[in-house]
């Protein structure tokens, strides 16, 4: 019997994101001038206050209240009619030394012996029902509202959008899990006040049908493009008003979007949000590691559709186990469990070797605080930070490594594909 599933996103602008981006801000400068840092920061926004909370062990100096301001200004939020603006919030700082205690569970006297930061399992989801190997559902979702930033930002086709905003769409799969049309897409989007809520509703679903969804649809493939009907059930801003939004309208929280972030609901979660932490807590590092784990074992043919979770104890070198799902999937015939333990085999998964093999002592983080961690396109950009001395830096840095196909043909051999 064929059935529905729906995933959801937020945009740049949601206040759990401003929150999320400014603590992986934190993160890419600290790395930036000393990479052995240890963070762990949080973000607190809402009507004209940002607070900063969090652990930090570092050689460098930071302004942390010019970085939370810029990072907003760049978001958008940069009018005093916002009740939120990068310019006049205030920025209240209440971040201190790491623990001892914590620390001691890390640190070693070789790398390669680095311990887990934390106890916990994390999981990687990969699927081959979209050409990155993410869930259709969650990747239409960020494609929406990526592409209804990028009409804010041009300020040109749309003129009254704002920064905050929310996608859902919800997919009809057939029996066997193959997606067959989209059923219903909801947005929500911000907006500058109308003279007229009635005239103001009927344009915005307007311009959201005849000018968003079609720039979506132009850069799909044609398999995707094919699942857009006439008969799609759209709901724009189903409150009927959306005026006051971002931390004015919502308080936002470093680490409440977990699901938008890695795979829409489909998989597993461990539960540990990423944003706000270098690489030595495994609640990021070995969640990018699963995931680099589980697409390369799509793409190598070993299965259609894989979960792989991985667990550790907090200062513990190896994990406590791996453990793979083919929801019976794989064409050849082997046991998840031993599927698993061939993982074992191709991927160190000590804390150290996930930092090493996936570059993570870098400043990469501030563009996966945005439209999901997983899924995006790896590729080298060029970053520059700067300190409150005069000190600057400028590094060629490689993003999103964890999406790259460079185990397939090791996984292959292993497998004999």
């Amino acid at each position: 019997m064929a059935y529905l599933f729906t995933s959801e996103s937020v945009s740049e602008g949601h206040p759990d994101k401003v929150a999320d981006q400014i603590s992986d801000a934190l993160i890419d400068h600290f790395l930036a001038f000393d990479k052995e840092s240890k963070v762990a920061c949080e973000t607190l926004v809402t009507t004209g206050q940002v607070v900063l909370a969090g652990e930090v062990k570092s050689h460098t100096y930071l302004d942390v209240q010019k970085i939370a301001r810029d990072t907003i200004n760049n978001i958008g939020y940069t009018k005093g009619e916002y009740m939120f603006d990068g310019n006049s919030c205030g920025v209240f700082s209440a971040i201190h030394e790491q623990s001892d205690d914590i620390n001691r569970g890390v640190d070693r006297a070789s790398k390669e012996e680095q311990g887990a930061g934390d106890q916990g399992m994390m999981f990687g989801y990969a699927t081959n029902e979209t050409e990155n190997f993410m869930p259709l559902a969650l990747d239409l979702s960020h494609r929406i509202l990526k592409e209804l930033s990028e009409l804010r930002r041009e300020n040109k086709d749309i003129t009254y959008l704002r920064p905050d905003s929310k996608s859902q769409v919800t997919i009809e799969y057939s029996d066997d899990n193959i997606p067959q049309r989209i059923d219903a897409i909801v947005v929500s989007t911000q907006h500058d006040d109308f003279a007229d809520d009635d005239t103001m509703l009927a344009k915005i679903r307007k311009d959201i049908v005849d000018i968003l969804i079609p720039r979506v649809v132009a850069k799909l493939p044609e398999q995707i493009q094919a699942l857009f009907n006439e008969d799609i059930k759209y709901h724009i801003n189903p409150t009927g008003k959306f005026v006051i939004g971002g931390p004015h309208g919502d308080t936002g929280l470093t680490g409440r979007k977990i699901i938008v972030d890695t795979y829409g609901g489909k998989g597993a979660h461990g539960g540990g949000a990423f944003s706000g932490k270098d690489p030595s807590k495994v609640d990021r590092s070995a969640a990018y590691a699963t995931r680099h784990i589980a697409k390369n074992l799509v793409a190598a043919g070993v299965a259609d559709e894989i979960l792989v979770q991985v667990s550790y104890a907090i200062g513990v070198v190896e994990p406590m186990g791996i453990f793979i799902n083919t929801y019976g999937t794989c064409p050849f015939n082997m046991t998840d469990g031993e599927i698993a333990e061939k993982v074992s085999e191709i991927f160190d998964m000590r804390p150290f070797a996930i930092e090493e093999r996936l570059k993570l002592r870098n400043p990469i983080y501030s563009e996966t605080a945005a439209y999901g961690h997983m899924g995006r396109t790896n590729e080298v950009v060029t970053k520059t930070f700067s300190q409150p001395t005069g000190e600057s830096v400028t590094l060629d840095v490689e993003l999103f490594t964890w999406e790259k196909l460079d185990y397939v043909d090791k996984i292959k051999e292993a497998f004999n594909l």
